[in-house]
């Protein structure tokens, strides 16, 4: 399983995406929001499956199945306080006066 921290990819760059081939098209600020996304909903995905296949008895341990919901809370509980910034400061430039 991955990381959702450490694998959270902020510059095109570090996608695997070449910086010159990159366009604010092709990927910005919403495109790096919605893989973080779907980095979490996987992992959400994956906590079920590891918590379904522990209640069939099909030869999960605890200890993984714990881990896999940890790691989907912790990376849920992330994205919630990014959620929690980008609103405030939607919210500080929207009180601004030009």
């Amino acid at each position: 399983m991955t990381d959702p921290v450490t694998n959270l990819r902020i510059l095109p760059g570090e996608t695997g995406i070449s910086p010159a081939k990159v366009t604010p098209r092709e990927w910005g600020f919403s495109e790096t929001l919605r893989s973080a996304m779907d980095q979490v909903e996987q992992l959400q995905n994956s906590a079920d499956g590891q918590i379904a296949g522990l209640l069939e008895g099909n030869g999960v341990d605890v200890h993984s199945a714990m881990i896999a919901v940890e790691k989907a809370d912790l990376s849920f509980q992330l994205m919630m306080q990014v959620r929690n910034k980008i609103v405030s400061a939607y919210q500080e430039i929207s009180r601004m006066q030009f």
